[in-house]
């Protein structure tokens, strides 16, 4: 699988369930609230810890262009899925946007978390 693949088909997996993660809490009455922020987070920390280590880098600068092309890509679908229904001002939200940002820093984290963990001397 090349690069644009990992790219485009992780950044698919990332927004599909984090959409069906929502869609759940929402069904069930949970979407608002602390409970829901830990929930997601979570899930957004573990799918993208997991997408990072499927790339087989060490260094979170060779992460780093995947992670942000994740993001573009969960942006780009909130236009397909989300904009038909709340509008553009959906990209109006700062926490639209802080979402975006995890998706980049998260990756990021994990690579290092990860090299630490293996190397306990790095501190």
């Amino acid at each position: 699988m090349g690069w644009f693949s990992k790219a485009i088909g992780w950044g698919i997996v990332i927004y599909a369930v984090m959409y069906l993660v929502w869609s759940g809490l929402v069904i069930y009455g949970l979407s608002l609230g602390y409970l829901s922020l830990i929930v997601r987070l979570l899930v957004l920390f573990f799918l993208t810890m997991i997408a990072a280590r499927s790339l087989r880098l060490s260094d979170w600068k060779d992460v780093l262009p995947y992670s942000a092309l994740w993001a573009i890509v969960a942006a780009i679908l909130d236009g397909l899925y989300l904009v038909p229904f709340s509008g553009w001002g959906l990209y109006s939200s700062l926490s639209v946007w802080f979402g975006y940002a995890l998706i980049i820093i998260l990756p990021l984290v994990s690579i290092v978390w990860r090299r630490r963990s293996a190397n306990p001397h790095l501190s």
